[in-house]
C-alpha cells in the first residue's frame, strides 16, 4: 500500500472543511442526547417502575443498525443533516441515560436527607446536590457518547453528511488508500481531542475531586 504524501497539502482545504462538517454533526448529537437523557434519567431514578422501560427503550434504539436507522428517518427528515444528527442522538441515549441513572443512584441517601432537613426543595436538591455529585459518572458517559458519535458520523456519508466518512467512500471507490488513511487519522485525532477537552471540563466542574490523596481523609473527617 502506497501513501501519496503530497496529496495531504494539496487537499488541506478539503480536509479542513470535512473536519468542520464532521464536528457539526457529532457535537449537536451529543448535546441533544444530553438534553433528552437528563430528564429521562431523573424520571427513571425517581419513579422506579419506569426505570426498566426507560433503560430498555434506549437499549432498543441502540440495537438498530446505524445505516438502517438513517434509512428509516429519510421519509421524515429527508437527505438533510437533521437525519444524521437525529440518528446519532438516539445512539447516545443508551450511554447517557444509563450513566446518569447510575450517577444519581450513587449519591448517598444521607446527603439527600441532610438537604431535605435543611428545607431545600427537591428541584434545588437535584440541581445543587445530586447532579454535581453524580457529575463524574455522567461525564464518563458523555465522554463515551462523544467518541462514539464522532466514530459513527462516517456512516452518515450514505446520505451526504458523513464528514470525514466521505474520504472513506472516495478512497474505496477509487481504490486509493491515501484519503482513507487521512479520514482514519483525523477521526482518531478528533476523538482524542474531544475526550481530552471533556476531561478538562470535568476537572473544572468538580474542583473538590482535585485534592491530593493525603488531604482527602481530612476533608472526609471534617464532613
Amino acid at each position: 500500500m502506497t501513501v501519496e504524501w503530497g496529496w495531504f497539502p494539496d487537499h488541506a482545504g478539503e480536509l479542513t472543511r470535512l473536519t468542520a462538517d464532521h464536528l457539526a454533526t457529532a457535537v449537536p448529537a451529543v448535546l441533544f442526547g444530553l438534553l433528552i437523557a437528563l430528564p429521562l434519567a431523573v424520571l427513571a431514578h425517581r419513579v422506579r417502575p419506569l426505570r426498566g422501560f426507560v433503560l430498555g427503550a434506549s437499549n432498543i434504539l441502540y440495537t438498530i443498525p446505524s445505516l438502517a436507522f438513517f434509512v428509516l428517518l429519510l421519509p421524515v427528515t429527508g437527505l438533510t443533516r437533521t437525519t444524521a444528527i437525529t440518528g446519532l442522538t438516539a445512539y447516545t441515549l443508551v450511554v447517557l441515560v444509563r450513566n446518569t441513572v447510575e450517577g444519581l443512584d450513587a449519591v448517598p441517601e444521607r446527603v439527600r436527607e441532610a438537604s431535605k432537613a435543611m428545607g431545600t426543595r427537591p428541584l434545588r436538591t437535584l440541581l445543587t446536590v445530586e447532579l454535581p455529585l453524580a457529575l463524574p459518572v455522567i461525564m464518563a458517559g458523555v465522554r463515551v457518547a462523544t467518541v462514539m458519535s464522532i466514530s459513527l458520523v462516517s456512516v452518515a456519508s450514505y446520505i451526504g453528511y458523513g464528514g470525514l466518512g466521505q474520504l472513506f467512500t472516495d478512497g474505496f471507490q477509487r481504490n486509493f488508500p491515501t484519503p482513507v488513511l487521512a479520514g482514519v487519522a483525523l477521526t482518531l485525532l478528533l476523538a482524542l481531542a474531544a475526550d481530552a477537552l471533556l476531561v478538562t471540563v470535568q476537572r473544572l466542574c468538580t474542583p473538590w475531586r482535585r485534592g491530593t490523596p493525603r488531604s482527602a481523609p481530612k476533608l472526609w473527617k471534617r464532613a
